[in-house]
């Protein structure tokens, strides 16, 4: 049984091509110290947002390196229109606004940047000392060993351009090339376009107590937020249900080997869509492939169950031991963290009350904004528990889609059990608690509801899912079941 679920779609390929040797040793080697060298410029152009331009050893022949790296920074600047529109904060990398965010990333991910910032101050030894003890610390860091052999390479020479070696050892390392500029491109949007203060989500309509902590993961930019539900220090009775949440968490991230929108097993891409985190597995019987451990999510979920969509097998799992970081697109269609995020993880989050949001572009908005749709729909919600607190079979009826589906069951199939239930409970009040209210929008207007149905005058009761979709301007109910 375990050896299948292992060879289930969506875990991480190890593309040696991509890679290289695949392993810390490899960074040594002849072809490993001239990859190194020649990548390591490539960093230099996060360095120039920093605004220092004076590098030992540079003297006369730095500007083509500094255009080479403005031109980053311009692009960078022009993808800030973009950021807005996502509700994101665009922000310059000042020391202030860094040291706001080194808390929230991994651990290794803040020292690289305060490497960078040290090379911004002209403190170019002390930078040499922070990334000798960065590579040694994490000799599987790809990033951290090519700012340690820029930084090498400094003392000795000139550094004139971006990728400062013979054409032909460029060429061979085209890929590897391509695939750092992409990494280093995306961690550096994570410091230049932040969520901004108190913004949430838009997915997140509205999260019970129940749900200490949720996750949400922009593939457009490589990134996973982990959040802190601060409704759990509040009342349940409270009436404002706005979304309280606390970024405690910014953690680089990559998806599929083809990209995002996964729908058939086997085509090496990341789901989109609401899940849940359903168990933890025990890395003592995971192959090394998945590092310190995995947390398998709820794919398919109802939605892709309806849409038609395949394949299993799709977990947060960690890094191989001679790996840090994967390539932004590397897996089979899961979502790999470096081992020391991952486990950050393992020790915050719950199983079965986690939601996991993955979006191509999530969408940042504050929590007012969200109110007058959630309260249409709490609306809505109340009207199902009136009837389905009087018994009213056919008034409960209308509240569910010809789409309805169950463990391959329509609702032709499914409704006698609904009538059982009413039959056999009558009319009796049932309260709905720690009501929880995700949203997906693509193609479909979707909700993912979750609550306790418990009867008056009882402290316990069912814990119920629904997947409500919009038609014809009015919601309807095309899945539900209990968990």
């Amino acid at each position: 049984m375990a050896s299948r679920r292992f060879a289930q779609r969506g875990h991480a390929s190890f593309p040696t091509t991509v890679m290289g040797s695949g392993s810390s040793t490899g960074w040594r080697t002849p072809r490993g110290l001239w990859l190194a060298a020649l990548l390591a410029a490539l960093a230099l152009g996060l360095y120039a947002s920093y605004g220092n331009s004076h590098l030992p050893g540079t003297a006369g022949v730095a500007p083509a390196l500094i255009d080479s790296a403005q031109a980053r920074m311009d692009d960078a600047s022009r993808s800030l229109p973009q950021a807005a529109r996502s509700g994101l904060t665009p922000v310059p990398l000042t020391d202030e606004r860094l040291k706001a965010s080194r808390p929230l990333m991994g651990q290794a991910e803040a020292r690289l940047i305060e490497i960078y910032q040290l090379i911004g101050q002209a403190e170019h030894r002390q930078a040499l000392q922070r990334a000798e003890a960065l590579v040694r610390d994490h000799p599987n860091f790809q990033l951290a060993h090519l700012v340690h052999g820029d930084l090498l390479s400094l003392q000795t020479r000139p550094v004139r351009r971006l990728g400062d070696v013979p054409d032909t050892q460029a060429m061979a390392a085209a890929q590897q090339l391509a695939t750092l500029r992409e990494e280093s491109s995306r961690r550096l949007r994570a410091l230049t376009e932040r969520p901004p203060e108190g913004g949430v989500p838009s997915q997140f309509l509205t999260l019970s107590p129940l749900n200490r902590h949720a996750i949400a993961i922009d593939a457009s930019r490589s990134r996973l937020y982990l959040f802190e539900n601060l409704a759990s220090a509040r009342s349940t009775s409270d009436k404002d249900r706005s979304p309280r949440l606390r970024l405690i968490g910014d953690f680089y991230i990559s998806v599929g080997l083809s990209g995002i929108e996964k729908n058939t097993e086997g085509d090496k891409r990341t789901p989109l869509g609401v899940y849940y985190i359903t168990s933890t597995l025990n890395p003592a019987n995971l192959p090394d492939l998945y590092g310190v451990g995995a947390l398998p999510i709820n794919y398919p979920n109802p939605l892709d169950v309806q849409r038609g969509k395949t394949g299993s097998g799709i977990w947060l799992h960690g890094t191989p031991s001679d790996q840090f970081v994967r390539a932004p697109l590397a897996s089979d269609g899961c979502v790999v963290l470096s081992n020391p995020d991952l486990e950050r993880l393992l020790a915050t989050v719950q199983i079965r009350t986690t939601p996991v949001v993955i979006a191509p572009e999530l969408q940042w908005v504050q929590p007012e904004a969200l109110v007058d749709d959630r309260s249409r729909f709490e609306a809505v919600l109340e009207s199902w528990r009136q009837a389905r607190s009087a018994g009213d079979a056919d008034g409960l009826k209308g509240f569910y889609s010809s789409r309805f589906l169950n463990q391959g069951r329509d609702l032709a199939q499914w409704w006698p059990r609904v009538e059982n239930e009413l039959r056999t409970s009558g009319s009796r009040e049932i309260q709905l608690k720690d009501v929880t209210v995700l949203r997906w929008r693509d193609q479909d207007d979707t909700l993912v509801v979750t609550f306790g149905e418990v009867p008056a005058g009882q402290s316990r009761g069912v814990t119920k899912r629904q997947y409500w979709t919009r038609e014809q301007d009015r919601w309807t109910i095309f899945f539900e079941g209990t968990i």
